[in-house]
C-alpha cells in the first residue's frame, strides 16, 4: 500500500484552512439571506435596505456594539434576533457586519472581547426596555 507524501498532507491542510475561512467569512451573508433579507432587501417597516449607504450611515455611526445589541434585542419594527429565536449573538453579529459592510462600513466579525461588550449592551438594553 502506498503512503501519501507530505505534499499531499500540506495540500489537505491548506484546503481545509481556505475552506474554513471562506465558510466563516460567508456566514454573515448566509444568515442575511436566511433571516434578514426578508425585511432588509425590500425595506419592510422602514428597515434599512442592504446597500443603502445613507440610511446605514446613521446606524454605522452609532457603532457596531450598539446596533448589534439593539437589533438582537429588537428595535422599532424589528423583532428580537430578526425573528429567529435560536439565533446566537455571534451569528447575529456576523449578519450585521455583512449588512453594514455592504452599506459602507469596514467592520470585522467581533472577537471574544467585543462579543462580551455586545452581551453587556444587550443586558443594559433589556433592562431599559423592562422599565
Amino acid at each position: 500500500m502506498k503512503r501519501p507524501n507530505s505534499a499531499c498532507y500540506l495540500f489537505s491542510i491548506c484546503f481545509l484552512m481556505v475552506f474554513s475561512s471562506h465558510s466563516f467569512a460567508s456566514s454573515g451573508e448566509s444568515i442575511y439571506k436566511q433571516v434578514c433579507a426578508n425585511c432588509h432587501t425590500p425595506g419592510v417597516a422602514g428597515a434599512p435596505k442592504l446597500g443603502d449607504k445613507a440610511k446605514w450611515a446613521v446606524l454605522i455611526k452609532e457603532g457596531q456594539i450598539q446596533i448589534t445589541a439593539h437589533g438582537y434585542v429588537g428595535i422599532r419594527g424589528m423583532p428580537a434576533k430578526g425573528g429567529k429565536p435560536d439565533l446566537s449573538v455571534s451569528d447575529f453579529a456576523a449578519s450585521v457586519v455583512y449588512m453594514a459592510n455592504q452599506s459602507g462600513a469596514t467592520w470585522s466579525n467581533p472577537d471574544d472581547a467585543m462579543l462580551k461588550r455586545i452581551d453587556a449592551e444587550i443586558l443594559r438594553r433589556q433592562a431599559q426596555i423592562r422599565k
